[in-house]
């Protein structure tokens, strides 16, 4: 048990550090489009628009239109095709985002690969 310690802290870095507020959230990424990772892996997009607006893809050109908004130490998204609060922990990981989701049973954690210049949304689909 001695040694699980240490190898959870490793797992779990931003667990000890204090939350990013809604000032210093919105300070780093307004105006940006910032791309996630998980797992080594490329996760998704997020365009930072004016008035605490954001746009969503998981890099399939599927973009989708939301708010975020702070409640206690918790940054919250509700998105256009669902009104149930998505609400993440942020942190300051050496000048990027890190990210531990704090709804629901899935421990995804997700932290900032770069900063884009532009967000791939294709429009609707359409056919018979």
């Amino acid at each position: 048990m001695r040694f699980l310690v240490p190898i959870c802290f490793f797992a779990f870095p931003a667990l000890a550090d204090t939350p990013m507020s809604a000032a210093e959230f919105e300070a780093h990424t307004q105006g940006k489009i910032l791309t996630y990772g998980a797992d080594g892996q490329n996760y998704g997009v997020e365009e930072y628009l004016p008035n605490r607006r954001v746009r969503w893809s998981f890099l399939d050109g599927k973009c989708k239109e939301g708010v975020w908004y702070q409640e206690g130490q918790h940054i919250c998204f509700i998105y256009e095709d669902d009104f149930e609060p998505q609400c993440w922990l942020f942190f300051n990981e050496n000048g990027r985002l890190g990210a531990v989701f704090a709804s629901g049973d899935s421990p995804t954690e997700l932290y900032e690969t770069q900063q884009t210049d532009e967000m791939l949304c294709l429009g609707p689909e359409v056919g018979v």
